[in-house]
């Protein structure tokens, strides 16, 4: 009879539960059971795991071997409990010391040969290791980088089992070579124990990042409104409608809003890798991402890829995808009406609860949505109607198809004209501002609210409760006149106030002023609303 146990992590939405993988041997027939609420796939590592072992040189026990995955409650699934459930029966069968399994936490797939390889989702379940007090991790080579994030961690990195048991008896480590290095030199295990030194020396993925290819704010070509628009978009985190008919550039304005966007904090970073490992989007070599995401879905995108859903436990969709950075809805009228409406919880809540039948799982959501429409089916509904063939019935259903409660959400409505021939041409006279100069002053407008915000929990001003705005934050005597009589006659929602205070602030930020004015309100209201006031003209101006 022998017992060991060694330790693994379950993964419920991005979030992990450290599992005790128990493996007991007993005098009797050979069998091999699996207990503990497992998956299909997580059943089928019996056959994994006896192969791997017997192909690793290790003796499989010919005695009856039950494994138990502990808590029983907590539903399991993946293969990234082999590694731990091979170990747990070769500390039962006394090959390697159960002493030296004990504490440690294992998270890989194996190979029949005794390959380890990368599982999805390693960085969240070494972030929950790490929380329950576990100090010393195993994880795939491949991921080891990314495991290393994890401050106060010890990782291996291995390549097959037969090097993590080499390791564990303190016997010599074999050379591996890897799948897709056949032909090519070997390469030896380096580096075995890696503390965790935090984000220090991670690669950054995310969007405007790499060979200075990215999008530049400096090609689109006029548009100042909907620039302006962009720039306060960005500075305080408010949702943005951009509507106009085909070709006036809304596609082009969105794609260049993430590179005005701040890099992101240490732990934002760490929530957007995580919910990108659950995922398994993260590129090799790439495991850290700075730069905020840009995620677009294709409009037929159905309702689970974008709130996230699937079969068993729920996976992240589209909006997780986005945590932190920009969700892009381009031809947003052509989305399902349920998928839109949808996006209500999440735009509210900064996170997204789904449930199913394999349990409920609550998933991070808080982004900065960008929703791109044309006036009508064809397109050309706002010029004049010229050209434009579609019966009104259809322009209404078209442009009902956004509802009332999503657009009162959204803070910015921004109509983008068609594109002028002297813009386009370059005879305008000067050419719009860069990337980098929006960028900066992005970056002062967010550290005057993170500065005004400190120790509120929030960070930017479309996080502010309307109670705060009215209450402490309040704008300069008089401001409110022209947002009071839009709301008595029925223009604004109390809601809607409230967001127009948020963007009056943001609009502060940026000129530097301590607190919004009556001009602050005026270029709120006509961002908000869509009605022409002249307020962004004088802003322009000045």
């Amino acid at each position: 009879m022998g017992f060991a146990r060694a330790c693994s992590v379950a993964l419920v939405g991005v979030e992990g539960v450290v599992v005790e993988v128990q493996a007991d041997l007993e005098a009797g027939v050979a069998a091999f059971t699996l207990v503990g609420l497992p998956d299909k796939s997580l059943v089928e590592s019996r056959d994994r795991v006896r192969a791997a072992v017997v192909n690793s040189g290790a003796e499989w026990p010919q005695k009856k071997l039950t494994v138990g995955l502990s808590p029983a409650s907590v539903p399991k699934g993946g293969s990234g409990f082999d590694l731990a459930v091979a170990c747990a029966v070769l500390g039962a069968a006394e090959r390697i010391d159960p002493a030296s399994i004990a504490d440690v936490v294992m998270i890989g797939e194996l190979g029949l040969d005794g390959r380890v390889r990368p599982v999805r989702g390693v960085l969240p379940a070494v972030l929950a290791a790490a929380e329950a007090g576990y100090r010393q991790v195993v994880v795939p080579e491949q991921t080891a980088g990314e495991a290393a994030l994890v401050p106060g961690v010890s990782v291996l990195g291995v390549r097959s089992l037969r090097q993590l048991i080499a390791v564990l008896c303190e016997e010599p480590v074999p050379d591996e070579r890897e799948a897709h290095d056949e032909g090519r030199p070997d390469t030896r295990l380096a580096g075995l124990m890696v503390p965790g030194a935090g984000i220090g020396t991670g690669l950054a993925r995310g969007a405007g990042q790499g060979d200075g290819s990215a999008p530049d704010l400096a090609d689109v070509a006029g548009q100042e409104r909907p620039r302006k628009a962009l720039e306060v978009a960005a500075a305080g985190g408010h949702h943005l409608l951009l509507s106009g008919p085909p070709g006036a550039g809304k596609t082009m304005l969105a794609e260049r809003l993430p590179a005005i966007l701040p890099t992101l904090t240490r732990q934002e970073s760490l929530e957007v890798t995580a919910v990108h490992s659950v995922a398994g989007i993260l590129p090799p070599g790439e495991p850290l991402v700075a730069r905020p995401p840009y995620c677009a879905p294709h409009h037929s995108a159905t309702m689970q890829s974008l709130i996230g859903g699937g079969n068993g436990m729920p996976r992240p969709g589209a909006v997780s995808l986005a945590h932190r950075g920009i969700l892009f809805l381009d031809e947003a009228p052509e989305f399902s009406v349920r998928a839109l409406d949808a996006l209500r919880q999440p735009l509210e809540s900064g996170h997204v609860v789904v449930a199913r039948s394999a349990g409920v799982v609550r998933l991070p959501a808080r982004f900065l949505m960008v929703l791109a429409a044309n006036p009508c089916p064809c397109g050309r509904h706002s010029l004049s109607g010229a050209g434009c063939e579609c019966p009104p019935s259809a322009v209404r259903r078209y442009q009902a198809r956004l509802s009332g409660p999503l657009l009162d959400r959204v803070d910015l409505r921004v109509l983008v004209d068609p594109v002028r021939r002297e813009d386009l041409m370059g005879q305008g006279g000067r050419r719009g501002e860069s990337t980098a100069s929006v960028a900066a002053r992005v970056q002062e407008a967010r550290a005057r609210a993170a500065e005004r915000l400190a120790g509120t929990g929030w960070s930017t001003n479309s996080e502010v409760p309307g109670h705060e705005l009215r209450t402490r934050l309040v704008a300069a005597p008089g401001a409110l006149l022209e947002a009071e009589r839009d709301m008595e006659r029925g223009m604004l929602t109390a809601r809607g106030l409230d967001r127009v205070l948020r963007v009056a602030w943001t609009v502060a930020d940026l000129r530097g002023a301590d607190r919004p004015d009556a001009s602050d309100i005026a270029v709120a209201l006509e961002l908000r609303t869509g009605i022409s006031r002249g307020a962004l003209t004088k802003a322009g101006a000045s």
